[in-house]
């Protein structure tokens, strides 16, 4: 399955949807296992990858659940993820290899939106090092298979990036040979023993679902909003599924 949407007619929910957001944290906070999870010993570290123009401190929430499971949990060490995706994509390899080596033992690599294609082009470039890929809400399939109101937004940071601000995409990125090979990437197969899984939302306000549904990878539908990916209950049950498996395969 490919995408086809031209950039910003993506067909996402209304984006009136995406004000679910605080019901959606607080339905989370009230949940007695991410308030208090069983703690697993076998719980591989996990790296947490930001969505498009937001920071570490955007998983904060889902960072918290990952210690208290008893998982070692780093983050992107971004800001602001609107940087070039191959200089976004090194500066992610530098700290899964650092994460890794630190624990001696497989990662599993958690993004959001755009957080998550990053995720999956570090994951396809390190297989040694990674266990598996969750990728929340992220549209693989087509990176600008988004609405018109987002759609601004990454032109405006392109417009930055056009002027020389430092850290920011520029338009070169969408179809220039600066982020080629990261096109590519995308694309590309996954190893076989490195494990996609795609979560994806028929009622996402901000990105086309189907987008979301790389071929690659299993796919998980919630009924989540685009932003809300990371405190929705339903996310953290499949997260939870995913790293108790995970533990396992690796540790026996």
């Amino acid at each position: 399955m490919s995408a086809t949407f031209a950039p910003g007619e993506a067909p996402a929910a209304p984006l009136r949807g995406e004000l679910r957001y605080w019901l959606e944290l607080a339905r989370l906070l009230s949940d007695r296992d991410f308030r208090r999870p069983s703690r697993r010993g076998s719980d591989p570290p996990v790296l947490l990858v930001p969505g498009f123009m937001a920071g570490d401190p955007s998983l904060s929430v889902l960072a918290g659940w990952l210690r208290r499971r008893g998982a070692r949990a780093a983050g992107a060490g971004m800001l602001m993820n609107s940087d070039c995706a191959e200089r976004a994509v090194g500066r992610i390899e530098s700290r899964l290899a650092a994460l890794a080596e630190r624990t001696g033992r497989r990662v599993v690599l958690i993004g959001q939106s755009r957080g998550g294609a990053l995720a999956r082009v570090a994951a396809l470039h390190n297989p040694d090092l990674v266990s598996a890929v969750a990728m929340l809400g992220s549209p693989v399939l087509g990176p600008l298979d988004v609405g018109p109101a987002v759609l601004g937004a990454v032109r405006s940071v392109a417009l930055l990036g056009d002027l020389g601000v430092p850290g920011m995409l520029s338009s070169e990125c969408r179809d220039g040979s600066c982020c080629a090979a990261f096109r590519a990437d995308l694309q590309a197969p996954m190893p076989a023993d490195v494990r996609a899984v795609a979560i994806y939302s028929r009622s996402d306000g901000v990105v086309s679902w189907q987008a979301c549904l790389d071929p690659c990878a299993e796919h998980a539908e919630v009924d989540s909003s685009h932003t809300g990916m990371a405190v929705h209950v339903a996310v953290y049950r499949v997260l939870a599924r995913i790293l108790d498996e995970e533990g396992q395969r690796w540790t026996g």
